[in-house]
């Protein structure tokens, strides 16, 4: 697994680019010399967040923070040494499962009548499920046919919002499930620091992987949708 600990990762450089970097370089190697295919999966942090819309795959990278130079050390590793690869960047990953944004808003939104919440970062969310069926598609062509596309790639669900206007529509589905709904406050950025800077646009433009392998990601609202099928139950 990565190294995903943003915020400690500017405190544990070493361990970042060890897990981020030097293995995806060992691995890269190995399928090299198995003759076998790589697919490497990276993130929007590589990019500063200054751009207009979406991110393209061949846009200029300029990490803001450790954890985001780690993750590009591992693509730069990967396609040097594998030259049958597919690294696919993604970004605001949520599940039923382990720690998300998700997870977090209905657990603390269960404790409080008002939640802070950023509104000037904006992103697509991505369903671990939906990214996980992503990979997989791309991992079996890349197997079958020799001359599958390869390169990098952008997989996020569709549609854009900011972490504020996440936990909005978070509570606006779960409470339709009997679940919480706080009122969702929007704070900027500066309000609420962190050790790692974060890219204020993390949009990810899906023309690659639309063109290449035929994979449209669906609305992030439905994907949460069927998040919160499982951590709370159909809707009522």
């Amino acid at each position: 697994g990565a190294y995903t600990a943003v915020d400690k990762a500017e405190d544990d450089a070493v361990a970042a680019w060890a897990v981020n970097a030097l293995a995806p370089a060992a691995l890269a190697k190995a399928c090299r010399d198995a003759g076998i295919p790589i697919v490497q999966v990276s993130t929007d942090y590589v990019f500063d967040g200054s751009r207009e819309g979406a991110w393209e795959v061949d846009d200029p990278v300029a990490p803001l923070g450790v954890y985001g130079a780690s993750k590009l050390g591992g693509e730069l590793a990967v396609r040097t040494a594998c030259p049958r690869h597919a690294i696919v960047r993604t970004a605001w990953v949520v599940s039923a499962h382990g720690n998300n944004f998700i997870k977090t808003m209905l657990r603390v939104g269960a404790t409080r009548d008002a939640l802070s919440v950023v509104d000037d970062q904006r992103g697509s969310p991505t369903s671990a499920a939906d990214l996980a069926a992503a990979l997989a598609t791309i991992a079996m062509r890349l197997a079958d046919d020799d001359g599958a596309p390869t390169g990098t790639y952008h997989f996020s669900n569709a549609g854009a919002v900011s972490w504020a206007g996440f936990a909005q529509e978070i509570f606006t589905q779960a409470s339709a499930r009997g679940g919480p709904a706080p009122a969702v406050v929007p704070i900027t950025t500066a309000e609420y620091p962190t050790p790692a800077r974060r890219p204020a646009n993390s949009l990810l433009s899906h023309a690659a992987i639309e063109r290449d392998y035929g994979i449209r990601p669906r609305p992030w609202q439905a994907a949460l949708s069927d998040i919160l099928d499982e951590l709370i139950g159909p809707n009522a």
